[in-house]
């Protein structure tokens, strides 16, 4: 068995619903054992309110991202605050983001604005599809808030605005909510981009934004 027939038979036997089911072509047999594994994958979380959002949080601190916390009262004071923080004097987000921005900063709505033009913008402001706890992961899933994968990649520095009704605790809770999504392309971040390949440097900013900044709202 190839590794990537491994992967496949484990990901049918976790999307199966039936004990009984059959092993595809090429797969080894065993699937009472493979049922039984199937039967182990928790696809429902137990976590839930203001216990969901800290281990969000707590994740989302894990992977060096910047966490801050505000209401929907208080959200344009977190947003100007954690902005002029870093003293952003551009911005670019998506044409269906409806979130209040600092007028201390120039904002312009994405039009397909090239590479070169989104690198030179001191922030991108995006809002979130789902965000998961148990893995400190937010996706975008392309909708009119979140904008096309260039303008979230490519700033160095993004500010993710998620609400408590987006986070989920597990994997398979997202995938359910992404479900009307699948058609459109997906972006999972966990965290700053960062990657440590050379030496086992960590180097941070390689591959999407060096700054990763999240405001949870409730």
């Amino acid at each position: 068995m190839t590794g990537r027939t491994e992967v496949l038979r484990r990901i049918r036997l976790a999307l199966s619903n039936s004990a009984g089911s059959e092993p595809g072509p090429g797969e080894n047999g065993g699937s009472t054992a493979g049922a039984a594994r199937a039967d182990s994958y928790r696809l429902h979380g137990d976590v839930t309110g203001a216990a969901l959002l800290d281990l969000l949080a707590s994740r989302l601190t894990d992977y060096r991202a910047l966490v801050r916390r505000a209401t929907a009262a208080t959200l344009a004071d977190e947003i100007s605050a954690a902005l002029a923080r870093r003293g952003v004097r551009t911005v670019v987000v998506p044409p269906g983001l409806n979130v209040p921005l600092p007028t201390f900063a120039a904002v312009t709505v994405d039009d397909g604005q090239s590479a070169a033009d989104l690198d030179a913008f001191d922030v991108v402001v995006t809002a979130a599809a789902v965000a998961i706890a148990e893995t400190g992961t937010i996706v975008l899933d392309g909708a009119p808030d979140q904008g096309r994968r260039a303008i979230s990649l490519v700033p160095d520095y993004h500010l993710c605005i998620v609400t408590s009704g987006q986070v989920v605790h597990l994997v398979p809770e997202a995938i359910q909510r992404l479900a009307d999504s699948a058609g459109r392309p997906l972006t999972w971040i966990s965290g700053p981009s960062a990657t440590s390949d050379i030496e086992l440097e960590r180097v941070e900013g390689v591959h999407g934004p060096r700054t990763l900044e999240v405001i949870l709202v409730t």
